[in-house]
């Protein structure tokens, strides 16, 4: 069995000499490149990555590291970051790569103009007032959606870094072009947002969770996968000013590992249950049986992320319910897709039956009046916008089961 090949480009800029702030001042970090260095040994040690460092020296005895005060002509530039970029998502036919992970400490900017936003990763010639920025996080997005590495990561440690998870444009999800990519996308805060350093420490903010969340020692069963550094994240820096943003899409991927790649085969959580329903439906609490349908699920919360009204349609016993329960609801519940959708108001799904709006009605709860449904569906109705409305700052989740039955009936009775 050959060994996968996993390679990342880890990227500390602190020198910034042309891009000045108020003062005409340069913009220099100190933080970044020893932000890279740390996640580059970490990723050699534990991950099995052959890692590309950028600036990068070499110390005595031949040993690389990021370079943290680079000399003019060692600075990473526009072209230069782009390519090494290209190289590690668009790898070579004869040698292609299993895995590929793209981490970035420094400056990042946000473009605004006639309404439209741009995200860029600052390189050492950014300088804005000369229209130079930097790597558009716009083409990165357009280059993952092409890319043929099956598991791809990218880790942004800069300010504006949540422009990427911006997938109106672009979406990077697991559907495209009918490719399954397995994805884990994290960026240090959200598009508007300034990322910030420790103010005791000596990392980045987001760097820092990595670093404690990537440690597989600190793990029972010695790995660490792209689902536990979300949930891990989410939790740790719950309380900064700066909330990360994470995107995970299709299987789990496997960072950093101690065991020598020995997994366990048999979840624990398994033992003593069957994994077939017969003729049921998985519910949430059947989801750790569920398999199958993760690329449907990811499609199903891509859809979610952007739209407010979805519909699962298919042959009867085809797996909708299943779907719509183990799948995108337990995936949503759990929080390790999408960033905060733990944090969601959730209905539990329900049926529409024989009486859709007494049915809906309970399902809701005292959100509504109870009314004589058959006689008063405008009162209803209206009732209904209201309770719209009054949680229209909340991302509220409400699934309805055999909604076409509910469609059909309502088409019958025109109402």
């Amino acid at each position: 069995m050959t060994e996968p090949r996993r390679e990342a480009l880890v990227v500390g800029i602190n020198r910034y000499p042309v891009l000045r702030d108020e003062k005409r001042q340069p913009q220099h970090l100190k933080k970044p490149a020893v932000d890279a260095e740390v996640i580059a040994q970490t990723l050699e040690k534990f991950g099995n990555f052959k890692v590309q460092r950028l600036p990068e020296m070499y110390h005595e005895g031949g040993k690389r590291g990021v370079d943290a005060n680079p000399e003019p002509r060692n600075l990473v530039t526009v072209s230069a970051l782009e390519a090494a970029i290209a190289r590690l998502f668009h790898p070579a036919k004869h040698s292609p790569l299993d895995t590929a992970l793209l981490f970035f400490a420094g400056h990042g900017l946000r473009k605004e103009q006639g309404g439209v936003t741009e995200g860029f990763l600052a390189t050492s010639d950014a300088n804005p007032q000369n229209g130079k920025w930097g790597v558009s996080l716009r083409w990165l997005r357009e280059l993952l959606q092409n890319s043929p590495v099956p598991q791809q990561i990218v880790w942004l440690d800069c300010c504006h870094s949540g422009e990427l998870l911006n997938f109106d444009e672009v979406d990077p999800g697991t559907g495209n072009l009918g490719k399954a990519r397995d994805r884990c996308l994290i960026s240090a805060c959200r598009d508007f947002e300034m990322s910030i350093e420790q103010l005791q420490g000596e990392h980045g903010i987001l760097t820092a969770a990595l670093l404690q969340s990537l440690n597989p020692e600190s793990y029972v069963d010695g790995w660490v996968t792209n689902y536990k550094l979300a949930e891990f994240i989410n939790k740790q820096m719950s309380a900064e000013s700066q909330r990360p943003i994470f995107h995970n899409s299709g299987g789990a991927i496997i960072l950093t590992d101690i065991t020598g790649g020995v997994q366990r085969q048999v979840d624990q959580a398994l033992v003593g249950k069957c994994p077939y329903k017969s003729l049921n439906y998985f519910t949430q609490d059947d989801a750790i049986l569920f398999h199958g349908r993760t690329v449907l699920t990811d499609e199903l919360i891509d859809k979610v992320r952007t739209e407010n009204f979805i519909a699962v349609l298919g042959a009867s016993g085809s797996g909708k319910s299943s779907v719509l329960r183990a799948g995108l609801l337990y995936q949503l519940k759990r929080g390790q897709k999408i960033s905060g959708s733990d944090r969601w108001k959730y209905y539990e799904p329900f049926t529409p039956g024989e009486h859709p709006f007494e049915s809906l009605q309970n399902a809701i709860g005292g959100s509504l009046l109870n009314l004589s449904l058959e006689n008063e569906v405008d009162r209803w109705v209206e009732q209904f916008k209201q309770f719209i409305a009054s949680v229209e700052h909340e991302r509220v989740v409400l699934v309805v089961d055999q909604f076409e039955e509910c469609f059909t009936m309502c088409q019958d009775s025109k109402e």
